[in-house]
């Protein structure tokens, strides 16, 4: 496989003022391939959200290198974007307007983001709904807002922090299932973390193990289930023994207590 992201023996640590200081990565090093989807999973703690956040470019190592197609990570590029937990709405906007802001701070002239986002709006299943706002909307129809808010800026990677954990069971599934049609559309490289391996697995084509803190990288387990996938898939012998295998790898690494 050739390297799409490339992590290099990565190493965080945080030193918050009159406190110790905390390694949260050591020596973290993966790669994925372009459109590949790739999950990681961890104990709470371990940094899986704040790889993320390195590999966005918000948060420098201390040392070990990022680099996305070749170029080296130094900050944040409109390569990449991100999908949070949180759906960081604007109130204020409607759901076509809150999918043009990435485009509108760019200078992209309104007719323009307009036709853009349209698209995108209508890819993610919410044709009909751009003129409403957010109150207006459910849990899951608001994460539909942010997916296609970082689609519209046409990024190579689209980084998900545990996108669907405020959402009930149902929707959830429903989230998953809609998920994976907007990847096979739009075929960009996702790094997704996530709490529930259920998920990991359903959704990857690998699914990545991290240690405890300091997160380091534990295993990768292959997925070779086939696609399109079917909720069914579930119940399969083969979806239930990859879930084991991931389960059977994190289960030591959980005496870690803490927060990402």
């Amino acid at each position: 496989m050739v390297a799409y992201i490339e992590a290099r023996n990565v190493n965080l640590t945080f030193a918050p003022p009159n406190r110790s200081p905390v390694q949260a990565l050591k020596d973290f090093s993966i790669t994925v391939g372009e459109g590949e989807f790739v999950s990681i999973v961890g104990p709470s703690g371990c940094g899986k959200s704040t790889f993320l956040n390195v590999l966005l470019g918000l948060i420098p190592p201390v040392s070990g290198e990022m680099a996305i197609h070749g170029k080296k990570v130094t900050g944040p590029g409109q390569d990449r974007a991100m999908v949070f937990q949180e759906f960081g709405l604007l109130p204020w906007r409607t759901v076509l307007a809150n999918v043009e802001l990435g485009l509108e701070l760019k200078g992209v002239p309104a007719g323009e983001r307009r036709v853009q986002c349209q698209k995108f709006v209508e890819m993610v299943g919410l044709a009909g709904f751009e003129h409403h706002y957010p109150h207006e909307l459910s849990g899951g129809m608001k994460q539909r807002v942010g997916i296609a808010r970082a689609l519209a800026t046409d990024p190579d990677v689209l980084l998900m922090d545990e996108p669907f954990a405020a959402l009930d069971a149902q929707t959830r599934d429903l989230m998953q299932a809609e998920l994976l049609r907007i990847w096979r559309a739009a075929r960009k490289t996702v790094l997704f973390v996530t709490h529930q391996i259920e998920e990991a697995v359903y959704l990857s084509d690998r699914v990545i193990v991290m240690t405890k803190r300091p997160g380091r990288l534990k295993t990768i387990i292959d997925i070779p289930l086939p696609r399109p996938r079917e909720y069914e898939m579930r119940v399969t012998q083969e979806f239930n023994e990859l879930k084991l295998r991931i389960w059977n790898d994190l289960k030591d690494e959980l005496s870690a207590h803490g927060d990402d």
